[in-house]
């Protein structure tokens, strides 16, 4: 019986190389991919999932797919490892993302795992010192074949045991993805999407909301999570929060994802955004969320049609939002704390 591997597989250009140089090999693989809230590699008609699926299609593999939910959301606010730039915890999200991996191989019978990191490619979980904090936290240590850099490591039980031939394993080191490149052209690797990679996490703008909303909503869920990544987002006071499209798409988004006791005010006499609100609003807030509404809707006086529940009222508005007042509550990076840039 042939050996079998799990191999993390996002879909982008260094781990599907991983993928096919094991494979050429000889090994049998089980990729395995993690949807996340915070891949931006996600476009109208592809993301991470759908590119490693494609993936896994067109080498013939199986994959598993891992959503990173709630429990990855308390690591991603309380990093025991410490953050990149933005709000990335790598290392911890590394070791969360290897402890997957190993159960999965005990599920496949699978005997190493696979990954596609290169040394020193990032900053902060690619050096060879996070590494190690990496596989003895996840209790990988030995486990883990990176085929791109493996000669930059001791032997791992696949080489030890003979299961991959290490002289057919690369030494790639660095930032530089030129070698991969021309890797995949060797290999006739085409269509690689996000060749560096994409995670929302190290996005300023994004990092800021995520760091408002673990700062003012301790009972967040995944919807709140998800909400981050459409339109313009406004901290009215502490306890509320309005988000604002800024485009049509934008705002059909909001008035889908509008829930019981939300509320959803949109122009009924002018063109302009749509805005939603997931907490209470009193009607001083309506007026201001109307103000807004003319300001982006470049009229200065109309109508708002409030909704919530199933019940809709109209409120007329006269007062547009001032450019500084919308700059006085905007979460931005400039806002936020305890996120450094």
């Amino acid at each position: 019986m042939k050996v079998k591997a799990v191999a993390l597989l996002s879909g982008g250009l260094d781990s599907t190389l991983a993928v096919k140089l094991v494979l050429d090999q000889g090994i049998d693989v089980v990729a395995l991919n993690f949807v996340t809230p915070f891949c931006n590699c996600t476009g109208k008609s592809s993301s991470c999932k759908s590119e490693a699926v494609r993936v896994a299609r067109e080498f013939g593999i199986p994959v598993r797919v891992r959503y990173k939910g709630m429990e990855y959301l308390k690591i991603v606010e309380r990093p025991r490892h410490g953050r990149g730039r933005g709000l990335n915890p790598c290392i911890d999200c590394r070791i969360f993302m290897h402890k997957e991996a190993k159960e999965l191989l005990v599920e496949e019978g699978a005997s190493f795992l696979v990954t596609g990191e290169v040394l020193g490619q990032r900053p902060m979980s690619q050096r060879r010192d996070a590494i190690r904090v990496i596989e003895r936290e996840s209790g990988t240590e030995g486990l883990i074949l990176r085929p791109l850099s493996a000669k930059h490591f001791e032997p791992t039980v696949a080489e030890r045991e003979g299961w991959v031939d290490r002289e057919r394993l690369l030494a790639i080191e660095g930032r530089s993805r030129k070698e991969q490149i021309r890797l995949a052209d060797e290999l006739g690797v085409t269509d690689y999407p996000c060749p560096a990679g994409g995670c929302l996490l190290t996005d300023a703008s994004f990092a800021a909301r995520l760091q408002d909303l673990f700062n003012h909503k301790p009972g967040y869920d995944l919807a709140d999570v998800r909400l981050l990544r459409t339109g313009r987002h406004f901290r009215l006071r502490p306890d509320l929060k309005v988000v604002v499209g800024r485009d049509q798409t934008e705002n059909e988004v909001l008035e889908r994802r509008t829930g019981d006791g939300e509320t959803i005010v949109r122009p009924a006499d002018f063109q302009g955004p749509t805005a939603l609100a997931r907490e209470a609003m009193a009607g001083s807030d309506l007026v201001i969320v109307g103000g807004i509404l003319l300001r982006y809707g470049g009229v200065p006086e109309g109508v708002v049609t409030v909704a919530r529940d199933g019940t809709e009222t109209s409120l007329p508005v006269s007062t547009p939002a001032r450019d500084a007042d919308l700059d006085a509550v905007r979460i931005s990076e400039d806002r936020r704390t305890g996120c450094s840039v």
